[in-house]
């Protein structure tokens, strides 16, 4: 008795020929929220940088011991 699944083979081209494709939450949360109300447009980049990433004002000094 063979089952028709002996002979599928779930392989990267089946997998990336499937049709169905889903936003992420994130990007569903955003267009609901931006529906109601559209956002602010932002520059591509400020003058301010991200707190706490690169020029943080403590500085630490390797020393080879």
């Amino acid at each position: 008795m063979a089952d028709d699944w002996d002979d599928l083979v779930l392989d990267e081209d089946f997998i990336r020929s499937a049709g169905t494709t889903e936003p992420s939450a994130r990007a569903r949360m955003l267009a609901a929220r931006w529906r109601d109300e559209q956002p602010e447009p932002q520059p591509w980049r400020s003058d301010e940088p991200p707190a706490g990433w690169f020029f943080s004002k403590r500085r630490r000094r390797w020393r080879r011991r």
